[in-house]
């Protein structure tokens, strides 16, 4: 079951999930997670795409989205979520030793009840 979350709703979301994968891919085609809680840059106007911020160092996953600046985040199903996950899949770019990931799409998903 999935539903999807409009990226304008994304500053007000991704707060109430605490910590998510930030996935990566290097050039061996492997992925690479890291767990982050990052930090939200809202947007600048109502409609607007905000901004997730993650302080990787520099890393494998800065050296990942240097070549490969497609991630993935997904934050595990949370207290408030009814087994829900938020996957949010963005554009990554080194901004002064954090990354930061513009998102793309985003959505709620968990497995549909048999």
């Amino acid at each position: 079951m999935s539903i999807e979350v409009p990226i304008s709703q994304l500053s007000d979301e991704v707060p109430r999930w605490g910590f998510g994968y930030l996935v990566t891919v290097g050039d061996d085609a492997r992925a690479h997670l890291l767990a982050l809680r990052p930090t939200v840059e809202p947007a600048r106007d109502p409609d607007g795409v905000p901004v997730l911020r993650f302080d990787v160092g520099g890393g494998r996953a800065a050296r990942n989205t240097a070549i490969h600046p497609n991630v993935t985040i997904v934050f595990p199903p949370a207290p408030h979520a009814d087994g829900m996950s938020l996957i949010i899949d963005g554009e990554a770019a080194d901004d002064d030793g954090t990354l930061a990931v513009t998102p793309t799409w985003a959505v709620l998903h968990r497995r549909a009840p048999a």
